[in-house]
């Protein structure tokens, strides 16, 4: 059986591509959203909007930020968990901060995160020696660790609220739940398959060694709690009445998410936009706009432009070290060029 499905995605990697299939799935989720998204809120009344905008509690705000703030705080585990995972120790931990949050706050913005952040990571990392193989395990390693928490977080929280899950996909409850079934034995059955003994994946020249069982659930661990920061951030914004519980914002915020992330959109925008409003269809669409606005500016756009800065003024200090480095050399150099001219003269 095994054999049969291996022959016949070989067959269809030949004939369609994988790759081709994934853009085209990207393209076709962009275009819906977009259309959805569209029919939202070519009626949104402008004036509301900005009065939910100032009506918003600084309290509010704050603490929605402290979640964002916790948010990026673990993501820096991503980094440090994979650099320890490939057997790269030595790298303390602000760095492995710097990589993190660095790369995720452009690539969230940039798009193509798997690339956009790949390169902000290696730019970080070779400094320490790191090869572009390396940096490539690190994320993903990273990705790994992503893909762990989504999964647990969508299959708890949807056997939980199936109704949050029916919001975005209009599926029955029962067919929602065994889709949460599914997820989590897939989940059981991965991590029961690397503890029992050490699991090694890719091929000659590129292999990553993955983490046995009770990593694998501090994996896990870090995955949820970056996720539930983030779910939180979304809930303190989102408006207070009617009151849908925490549960079920989170399902469909992460479910939201992995829509976004699917369509490769910065920062899944449109994408990520249209399904919350589709699926939170209960609340005032302007208070709602209102609170998704305010989170892209917290979660993408503030995060964006410290990360710049970070870089930029790290590239200026860089930049004077190595002409600093320089000079020490190039004044014996134009020494002895002197002594030369000198002898020859005599």
């Amino acid at each position: 059986m095994l054999k049969r499905l291996r022959a016949a995605a070989h067959f269809f990697n030949q004939k369609v591509g994988f790759s081709r299939l994934g853009v085209a799935l990207s393209v076709a989720i962009i275009i819906v959203a977009v259309i959805v998204l569209y029919r939202i809120l070519r009626d949104i009344d402008l004036d509301e909007l900005l009065d939910a905008l100032e009506a918003t509690d600084w309290r509010t705000l704050g603490i929605a930020g402290f979640f964002v703030a916790a948010g990026y705080l673990t993501l820096t585990f991503y980094d440090l968990f994979a650099l320890r995972t490939i057997g790269r120790s030595e790298v303390p931990y602000r760095v492995a901060a710097l990589g993190s949050f660095t790369s995720y706050a452009v690539g969230h913005n940039v798009g193509a995160s798997v690339f956009s952040g790949g390169a902000v990571r290696y730019r970080i990392y070779s400094a320490w020696g790191l090869s572009v193989i390396e940096v490539t395990k690190i994320c993903f390693v990273a990705g790994l660790t992503f893909w762990l928490g989504n999964a647990t977080v969508l299959g708890l929280g949807v056997l939980d609220a199936p109704q949050a899950a029916r919001a975005i996909d209009q599926l029955p409850l029962w067919l929602n739940r065994v889709f949460a079934l599914v997820i989590l034995a897939l989940l059981a059955t991965y991590v029961a398959w690397v503890w029992i003994k050490p699991r090694i994946i890719g091929r000659e020249g590129w292999t990553v060694s993955l983490p046995g069982g009770p990593l694998t659930l501090v994996q896990i661990a870090i995955g949820i709690l970056d996720l539930s920061c983030c779910a939180l951030a979304m809930y303190m914004l989102v408006p207070d009445e009617p009151n849908l519980g925490f549960v079920t914002v989170a399902v469909i915020f992460v479910a939201a998410t992995l829509l976004g992330f699917a369509s490769h959109a910065p920062g899944g925008l449109g994408v990520f936009d249209a399904a919350m409003m589709i699926a939170l269809w209960q609340f005032d669409k302007e208070d709602l706009l209102a609170g998704l606005l305010l989170f892209r500016l917290l979660y993408y756009i503030i995060p964006f432009v410290i990360s710049l800065t970070i870089l930029g003024t790290r590239e200026v200090l860089l930049g004077r070290a190595a002409r600093r480095l320089a000079r020490p050399v190039a004044a014996p150099m134009s020494q002895a060029s002197g002594l030369v001219r000198e002898k020859s003269e005599v």
